[in-house]
């Protein structure tokens, strides 16, 4: 139906109203038509977008906690829009200008004034798309180290170690570098061990890694493996390196150090030593008695 259509068909039905509403008729129609496109949209939201939505998450993969807040900003965009539409359909173009005018400065001063939430919330759309981590898992960024426990589109929460509940702008944790060590399944572990110059490299390889391969906690694929990478000032430095499946920072520190508890204990039945540090103090001139300081040059 034409644009002249619809205006006549407005028209009688205002026409038609008038010898029971009166002056109010105008009114009646104009608050009818903008609440029939409301209710209009709140069908098409329900039966058409809602159930797209769904399946674009669906393909991405996204997590519960992601999907929620998504929703409600598509729910708000679909309901904007139609009270955009609303306004128009029902002859409110000089109330919807006005409006449009006003919403535009009020942007402008809520954009200056909340700057770094708008920065945050940016932020925390581009963790929801990007998956640089997940709720669970464990990640050090800054210096900072803990498990996800929440993430929302200002703030993301990270529960440390030492059962410290941290507050994160999500801005910090998108801006600098974050490291997942349990992005992937599975997690290498690297230590050196040290051993006296005196004692048998190959041997003290060949105890590193059986160790290894005794322990449950360490894959057999990829092996483990020894690298000669020190020769410090007391000990020469072996660096053990292994890898455990599907870790998680419990299982990352247990695992060590029981490894690490294994191959000290072997190094003690075969007499290989983890020395001390050492230094030695030579003089280039004969050594003289103390005594004979006060004595005659």
């Amino acid at each position: 139906m034409s644009a002249g259509g619809d205006a006549a068909s407005v028209v009688a039905v205002t026409g038609t109203l008038e010898p029971f509403l009166g002056p109010l008729s105008g009114v009646v129609v104009d608050a009818a038509i903008f609440l029939a496109v409301i209710a209009a949209t709140y069908v098409i939201y329900k039966v058409a977008v809602t159930p797209l939505v769904q399946r674009v998450f669906d393909r991405q993969g996204l997590d519960e906690h992601a999907r929620r807040p998504l929703q409600k900003i598509v729910a708000f965009l679909v309901l904007f829009a139609g009270v955009t539409v609303a306004f128009g359909a029902a002859g409110y173009q000089g109330f919807l200008r006005s409006l449009a005018t006003i919403a535009a400065a009020a942007t402008l001063a809520i954009g200056f004034a909340l700057q770094d939430v708008i920065k945050n919330f940016v932020a925390g759309v581009f963790i929801y798309t990007d998956r640089p981590f997940r709720i669970g898992d464990w990640i050090e960024w800054q210096g900072n180290s803990g498990v996800v426990e929440d993430i929302s589109f200002r703030v993301t929460r990270v529960r440390t170690f030492d059962n410290e509940l941290l507050t994160v702008p999500n801005h910090a944790l998108t801006s600098d570098v974050v490291k997942n060590p349990v992005a992937k399944k599975t997690l290498r572990l690297k230590f050196v061990f040290g051993i006296d110059y005196e004692d048998d490299v190959e041997k003290a390889t060949d105890i590193i890694v059986e160790e290894a391969e005794k322990s449950e906690a360490i894959l057999a694929d990829p092996a483990p493996s020894v690298r000669l990478t020190e020769l410090a000032d007391s000990y020469v430095g072996l660096q053990s390196r292994i890898w455990i499946d599907d870790p998680s920072r419990a299982d990352f520190v247990k695992a060590r150090a029981d490894y690490v508890k294994a191959v000290k204990a072997r190094f003690d039945d075969e007499d290989i030593s983890i020395p001390f540090p050492q230094r030695t103090v030579s003089g280039r001139n004969e050594w003289t008695d103390p005594s004979s300081f006060g004595g005659e040059a």
